[in-house]
């Protein structure tokens, strides 16, 4: 899998998990139950999306905001993918310097 597929596979990925974590919103009573499955589910899958340090501090991140109510609104999956794709500074930091 090229590293542009696995960058859009992520994406879409990210999408489907945000949407998962809005389920509580449309179950009334139960949303806040699913919650306590949802959030150590979702910082999982952070880790498998993410690797090393960053993906662990995502899952952190992840996890907190699926467990404390009224957090599922922020797409933590999307926030993550703009983060590593869009405005890290990792490749821009991987050139080399001529003396």
């Amino acid at each position: 899998m090229s590293n542009t597929t696995n960058k859009y596979t992520k994406l879409i990925l990210g999408l489907l998990f945000d949407t998962l974590g809005y389920v509580s919103f449309l179950i009334p009573g139960i949303g806040e139950f699913s919650d306590i499955i949802w959030a150590p589910a979702s910082a999982w899958l952070m880790t498998k999306l993410y690797k090393g340090k960053t993906g662990r501090v995502a899952a952190v991140i992840s996890f907190v905001e699926e467990a404390i109510p009224g957090l599922d609104i922020i797409p933590t999956f999307t926030i993550m993918w703009l983060y590593t794709y869009v405005f890290s500074n990792k490749k821009k930091e991987q050139t080399i310097e001529v003396k």
